[in-house]
């Protein structure tokens, strides 16, 4: 079963065509990455995924659901409760804790707290003894954490995570990667992340890179970022 499919996908922007019939699909369980250079709508994509976004043609499908079928709110609802999304910026509300924060998309929904739940996630990310802080009192690594835990509290079956370590230093980076690698193999979640980065890319089971609006090729990375850098390198080339 896939978790995640998308089918003759096309969208534009006025006159400039980002994506010119991707197919692409994601197998239940499977992490997957997705490189391309700037401008070749990896960003687009990711918002397509997630239903941010509306294809012009082609049909995206998460869990069985079309995201094309659903009108705006129904959109909004499904992706609270199904698909947890991750952003470069972190996209956390300035007036609301740490913890409120990742409690957000239940307040939303209007749905119960799993306190051991709840508990489970501030100690996973290090983050209890921060929770009552405010984004701006935490470190651009402790915001991405409170970002990664807002999209688990749900228990998502697909997480989507944008240039996660953009904005992040070396070390910090290299934690999300071995974080989200953890996540899969303990919650055995679908994941999917978009990154012009070889090193965070090579920790997915499978890469795939889009080129001129379209995937290009996939290949199952083995850890190897090095191998990465050449088959991206060499598809760029032509």
């Amino acid at each position: 079963m896939n978790t995640l499919e998308l089918k003759s996908v096309c969208k534009s922007f006025g006159e400039v065509s980002v994506l010119r019939g991707v197919d692409f699909t994601l197998a239940k369980g499977a992490f997957a990455a997705v490189m391309g250079p700037s401008g070749s709508g990896k960003s687009t994509l990711l918002s397509l995924m997630a239903g941010l976004l509306l294809p012009d043609s082609g049909d995206v499908t998460v869990d069985g659901a079309r995201l094309s079928a659903m009108d705006d709110d129904a959109r909004t609802v499904f992706r609270r409760r199904n698909i947890g999304v991750i952003f470069q910026d972190y996209n956390l509300i300035p007036t609301l804790t740490a913890e409120e924060n990742i409690l957000l998309p239940l307040a939303l929904d209007k749905a119960p707290v799993d306190r051991d739940r709840l508990a489970e996630i501030l100690a996973r990310f290090d983050l209890a003894p921060r929770r009552a802080h405010y984004p701006h009192q935490l470190s651009g690594g402790e915001r991405q954490r409170v970002a990664i835990a807002r999209a688990l509290i749900v228990r998502p079956g697909l997480i989507l995570a944008d240039e996660p370590t953009g904005n992040l230093d070396i070390l910090s980076g290299q934690r999300f990667c071995e974080v989200l690698a953890q996540i899969h193999a303990d919650y055995g979640t679908s994941i999917l992340l978009v990154s012009h980065d070889p090193v965070v890319a090579s920790r997915a089971d499978c890469v795939a890179i889009l080129l001129d609006g379209k995937i290009h090729s996939q290949l199952a990375p083995g850890g190897d970022p090095a191998g990465i850098s050449r088959h991206y390198l060499a598809a760029i080339r032509g």
